[in-house]
């Protein structure tokens, strides 16, 4: 309170005066305007700003200008040429007046009233300030005196730094430039505190008459004004004769007015961010642009460019088929590559966010985790043939493996979900009951309208790449509470923290040991030695990956995915035409696959491989894929595979048996599993 009785001296002494003489009616006028002003408490200096974008390591990646570029910047970011430069020819008297100078407005009345017209030039830099922030710039006593009372509020409650610095901030220079670091790096691409003398009294001329004396519009009038303001910075002595001599020779160099077209980075993300800031501020799209927030993104500009390569290397400029694709940290649920269509320009619906497909096989490996928890494992087997079945509104569903091929006898799950066999699917989905699946996918936290029904498990759904590929994220850490995100912190122009944030504490829902066991039966579909009638789904790109992942595909006649992890990253991709067309060739059915496999090669690239890490209460056993059983030294194809303890196999593979080999004791159940196995190949 103290402060602002103090702050108060200058305007009560220049209230002392102006009332001096005046009648008693006039005084008590003055003291309900005193009162008026005290009570309405101080304006608002929230004005419009650029808000501006920032990937996870702290560079600019988008400023979102709306139609006018705005910055903020403290006095101490403003160089002092430009401030004396701004004073002197604006309003020489700023630090000693209450608002208004008493002796401008008078000598402005009487010229105004000598040439029948309403002009301007009394106006203090309070007074344009509060024009700026509140009022338009009609010419009118009424906005005149609308003016002076929040020129009054503003010197009552804030300081005259505060006031300078508003000022500077939000004044207009020519060309959608408001504020005085927008106009230094538009005129001369540079920022307000590098400004020399020469350029900051150019800069100051400015604001007089923006399309006047702006020097792209005509320079003749811009020196003209410059030299003015220069001779002003001399006769304060701010500027000594041959300095202000000096300055008015010097040549300045412009930045080029051509506009150079930069491509947007992520535009698809950047659509992503601002959507979840406006949830995040409860604001809408036209105050988020003009707020001058700072937004941190999750973004990793070195992964969005690789995805963005892997687009453009693998469609082909010929096909009109669209893609969409997604990555993100499994630990943190951080976004750092997004990209919902193959040209922003052309059509900026996000395929990640809005569209809606239907997910084919993608959906299994929910199916499997619920089944491991009703009795299955991962050597679990069924016969894979066709088969019809039997519902319960009395019709039949015949599903069919994808390429037309089937077993004809038992398979396990790992080798059903590695080949994505559709049998072996429906019939734990019949098992298990659909109700069963859609609380599964409900718990890895997919939305939407999920039918229970039996070719669920077959992906008929439509779901949106954004949620599938979260899913898989939550299965990949086994943590339901992981949840997308692109925004790491948001501030106010002045750096105050608005949002951060906060990774969830401890976890949800999901069984580590049955997201580890699917998470590692999903390892198979790049692994030939699940083989047992035809290639494994991954057999495309195989042979190109050079570490462990989990992965599934998933096709329809209309859709192709592929979604996939490492203990790093996740990374969803769909390909699919946006009527809906079938896909006809083979090629363009694995363009999912083929972008994937590129973009987590080289996301991978020179770090050192990890592996899906085992949790407590889990046991690897090595197999024999074709029986289930555990492997013997002449079986040829074997697989480490891994089992809730106490559930791996107990009998051995007796289909590749030799005669001269003796079977070990299968009485000593501790003696049981891979250690055993590993003593007979060792």
């Amino acid at each position: 309170m103290k402060k602002w009785f103090h702050r108060q001296n200058k305007w009560i002494r220049t209230a002392i005066l102006a009332t001096a003489g005046m009648t008693a009616a006039t005084i008590a006028a003055a003291v309900v305007l005193f009162l008026f002003i005290v009570i309405q408490g101080p304006p608002s200096l929230v004005t419009e700003q650029n808000t501006i974008y920032y990937s996870n390591d702290g560079k600019v990646i988008e400023e979102d200008f709306g139609n006018q570029r705005r910055y903020w910047v403290d006095l101490k970011g403003i160089s002092p040429h430009l401030i004396e430069a701004t004073l002197v020819i604006e309003d020489r008297n700023f630090y000693d007046h209450a608002g208004f100078d008493l002796k401008r407005i008078i000598a402005a009345v009487l010229t105004n009233i000598r040439n029948l017209e309403k002009a301007e030039g009394a106006s203090t830099i309070t007074q344009q300030y509060a024009r700026n922030l509140y009022l338009s710039h009609e010419k009118t006593w009424l906005r005149k005196g609308k003016e002076a009372i929040y020129a009054l509020r503003l010197e009552m409650f804030y300081d005259k730094e505060e006031i300078l610095a508003g000022y500077l901030n939000t004044i207009y220079y020519g060309h959608g430039a408001y504020g005085i670091e927008a106009a230094s790096r538009y005129y001369f691409d540079k920022h307000a505190d590098e400004l020399s003398v020469p350029e900051a009294a150019m800069l100051a001329g400015i604001p007089k008459g923006p399309s006047y004396y702006s020097p792209f519009n005509n320079e003749e009038n811009a020196q003209f004004r410059q030299k003015q303001i220069l001779a002003s910075l001399e006769a304060s002595g701010y500027l000594d004769e041959k300095e202000a001599e000096l300055a008015s020779k010097e040549a300045l160099t412009y930045k080029k007015t051509e506009e150079v077209e930069v491509p947007d980075i992520a535009p698809y993300f950047q659509d992503v961010v601002a959507q979840e800031a406006m949830s995040i501020l409860d604001i809408n799209r036209e105050e988020l642009t003009a707020g001058g927030y700072h937004i941190y993104t999750t973004l990793d500009i070195k992964s969005q460019k690789l995805l963005d390569k892997a687009f453009q290397e693998r469609l082909s400029k010929s096909s009109s088929i669209q893609a969409a694709g997604m990555a993100m940290d499994p630990d943190t649920g951080a976004i750092v590559a997004l990209k919902g269509g193959r040209n922003y320009e052309e059509s900026p619906f996000n395929r990640v966010t809005q569209a809606r497909r239907m997910v084919g096989s993608t959906i299994k490996p929910f199916l499997y985790y619920q089944a491991l928890s009703s009795g299955f494992t991962p050597t679990t087997q069924l016969v894979s043939k066709p088969t019809t079945f039997e519902l319960e509104d009395g019709k039949t569903y015949a599903p069919s493996n994808f390429d037309g091929y089937y077993a004809d006898a038992p398979i396990t799950m790992a080798q059903a979900l590695a080949l994505s066999d559709n049998i072996y699917a429906v019939k734990t989905n019949v098992f298990l009951g659909p109700d069963k699946l859609v609380d599964t996918l409900r718990k890895f936290g997919i939305r939407g309208d999920i039918p229970a029904v039996p070719s669920l498990a077959l992906g008929t759904a439509s779901l949106s790449l954004y949620d599938m590929t979260a899913a898989y994220s939550r299965l990949a850490n086994a943590n339901e509470k992981i949840d997308p995100h692109a925004i790491r912190k948001i501030t106010d122009r002045h750096g105050h923290v608005l949002y951060e944030f906060e990774e969830p504490e401890g976890e949800g829902k999901i069984n580590e040991k049955r997201a580890f066991l699917t998470a590692h039966m999903m390892t198979g579909m790049f692994d030939s030695s699940l083989d047992g009638y035809m290639s494994v789904t991954g057999s495309p790109i195989a042979d190109r990956l050079t570490r462990q992942y989990a992965g599934k595909s998933g096709t329809t006649n209309t859709d192709s995915w592929m979604i996939g992890f490492s203990p790093e990253l996740v990374t969803g991709i769909w390909t699919g035409y946006d009527e809906s067309e079938n896909i006809t060739s083979v090629k363009e059915y694995r363009y999912a696959k083929n972008m994937w496999a590129d973009f987590m090669e080289a996301s991978h690239n020179g770090k050192s491989p990890q592996t899906l890490s085992a949790p407590d209460g889990v046991v690897g056993a090595y197999v024999d894929p074709e029986t289930g059983n555990l492997a013997t030294p002449y079986c040829e194809n074997q697989r480490l595979m891994y089992f809730s303890e106490g559930k791996e196999p107990r009998e051995y593979c007796n289909l590749h048996m030799h005669e001269d080999f003796n079977l070990p004791d299968q009485d000593k159940g501790e003696e049981r599993g891979w250690k055993k196995v590993l003593e007979w190949l060792f």
